[in-house]
């Protein structure tokens, strides 16, 4: 920014920033970032060591004051940063953050010149196109469901406690499904008496609860907490949480004694969504900090 020909690359550590193609790369690998977040980069690693204030990023990423809620938008972009290089606010090796002030880049960088970047070019194999290490979550799941389920660009801005909060319910309630059904085996295993296979189904009631029981409790505490990597560790865990809580939206059933059929499967349906909320209020910021 302050120089008159800003260096086309930026290199520090494994990474390098390429102002003209708008990539960042992890020894030659290309990593995901979006184009805001990136952006947000350059600013950082143009100017190592000073402060840059969260006002200052916004005038950059929004010029006309579009933007109301600037500071939860810089905040996130700052988050993909973190994600996309592997720091943490706690335990800051790139990215540092001033307590209401702003960030500061804290790793060397280096600036490369064209015609390193050229030789550097010229010098990669062209056999192979570069893979995507892509820190995005899709990441952990499958191609299938990556091009069904939101990414973070898609979702709506939330206030961080707001998404904190209904993710922590979310887990309570979850938690109560698992103690109900096990405080209730008697009268669960009247109601599953008509079935031909109802020992079967009490031996999957059984033994998804007493192995979901410890794994909620791992989740709320990482989330309460805010333990590093939480979002990319319940990303990787969520495809194996989806069949379990799809099987689990089935509970309002064990209730028969207590309500009618259409409640319960009104009940259901409505749970069937809660994995993919669940995976929303992850994206959209449950775990993490208000940086």
């Amino acid at each position: 920014m302050t120089d008159p020909l800003p260096a086309r690359r930026n290199r520090f550590g494994a990474f390098e920033a390429d102002a003209a193609t708008g990539e960042l790369r992890r020894q030659g690998i290309l990593i995901k970032l979006n184009a805001q977040p990136f952006q947000v980069l350059l600013m950082l690693v143009e100017r190592p060591g000073q402060l840059l204030t969260r006002e200052e990023i916004s005038r950059e990423l929004w010029p006309g004051g579009t933007f109301v809620d600037y500071e939860h938008g810089v905040n996130s972009a700052v988050n993909r940063i973190r994600e996309a290089l592997g720091d943490t606010a706690g335990n800051s090796r790139f990215v540092q953050t001033l307590a209401r002030r702003g960030y500061r880049f804290v790793a060397p960088v280096e600036r490369i010149g064209p015609s390193e970047s050229q030789s550097a070019a010229s010098s990669r194999p062209e056999s192979r196109p570069a893979k995507h290490l892509s820190t995005s979550p899709a990441e952990p799941e499958s191609r299938l469901l990556s091009r069904i389920l939101a990414s973070p660009e898609e979702l709506p801005k939330a206030s961080h406690r707001v998404v904190q909060t209904l993710f922590v319910l979310m887990q309570f309630m979850y938690l109560g499904f698992y103690v109900g059904a096990l405080a209730n085996l008697a009268e669960i295993q009247d109601l599953l008496s008509p079935l031909s296979r109802a020992m079967q189904v009490m031996t999957v009631l059984v033994v998804t609860a007493a192995i979901l029981i410890p794994v909620r409790a791992f989740v709320l505490c990482a989330v309460l907490f805010h333990a590093p990597g939480v979002r990319n560790k319940f990303l990787r865990i969520w495809p194996v949480l989806l069949a379990l809580d799809v099987l689990w939206s089935l509970a309002p059933f064990l209730l028969l004694h207590h309500i009618n059929f259409g409640l319960a499967l009104a009940c259901t349906t409505l749970l069937v969504y809660s994995p993919f909320a669940q995976r929303s209020l992850v994206l959209m910021g449950a775990g993490g900090t208000e940086s």
